[in-house]
């Protein structure tokens, strides 16, 4: 399936109303020019969502932590006591610091990451995943649709993160692996102000919506009853 075959399937299956999802990656060039982002780089995505282009960069992200989580740069020192101390978010630094080791995330070998609604984009073509903004509706189908073909425990999962480590860095690095798991994220408070009080995401690597996509016309998003009741409120 192309990308425009994916987009009509997608508003068969999910209704003419439902947003469009962001496919982003990185390149050597930007796919727009995007002006610096004060604090979270998401309050920037609302651009993207509408249709305009998001390039990110070391540059343009102003946050630290969104520096990180993208890839464009180490870990800064402040980071831990400030997650754990200020946020409030883990109990410790030493788990927060331990949080990030763990995610291993890598330094981004570009030096743009690129946001793009679907539709305005020619291909999948390097990008390393699919991000949908969700309500609960939406989180059904999305999930129903990633739990068809496999058993595997862990098909969705939902790990504590920031909104651009939930998003970017374990798609990022679960598409690098080849795998299969897809990403519930944008529960941390601090990305909530940005998006919309009942939506979260659900974001899909490359090297696992390759397969969804084939199965998608097998599941019930087409020709279920139960489906189109769901689907006719969206």
């Amino acid at each position: 399936m192309d990308l425009r075959e994916f987009i009509e399937s997608y508003r068969e299956a999910f209704g003419e109303n439902a947003q469009l999802p962001l496919l982003f990656g990185y390149s050597d060039t930007p796919i727009a020019q995007t002006g610096k982002i004060g604090g979270c780089f998401f309050k920037g995505l609302q651009a993207a969502r509408e249709g305009t282009p998001v390039a990110l960069s070391a540059e343009v992200i102003g946050c630290g932590g969104g520096k990180l989580y993208t890839g464009f740069s180490d870990m800064p020192e402040r980071v831990p006591n400030f997650v754990s101390l200020t946020e409030k978010y883990k109990r410790t630094p030493e788990m927060v610091a331990d949080y990030v080791k763990r995610l291993e995330m890598p330094h981004a070998d570009k030096p743009y990451l690129n946001f793009v609604r679907i539709d305005q984009a020619e291909s999948f073509e390097g990008f390393e995943g699919v991000m949908f903004y969700a309500t609960p509706d939406m989180l059904s189908g999305l999930c129903g649709w990633a739990f068809y073909d496999t058993n595997e425990p862990d098909a969705v999962v939902a790990r504590f993160g920031s909104g651009c480590s939930t998003v970017v860095s374990m798609t990022v690095v679960e598409n690098a692996r080849g795998g299969h798991r897809c990403f519930l994220g944008l529960f941390d408070p601090s990305v909530r102000p940005w998006v919309g009080k009942d939506e979260l995401s659900f974001t899909v690597p490359m090297s696992r919506f390759t397969a969804m996509m084939d199965t998608m016309h097998e599941c019930f998003l087409f020709g279920s009853h139960a489906w189109e009741k769901v689907k006719s409120r969206l």
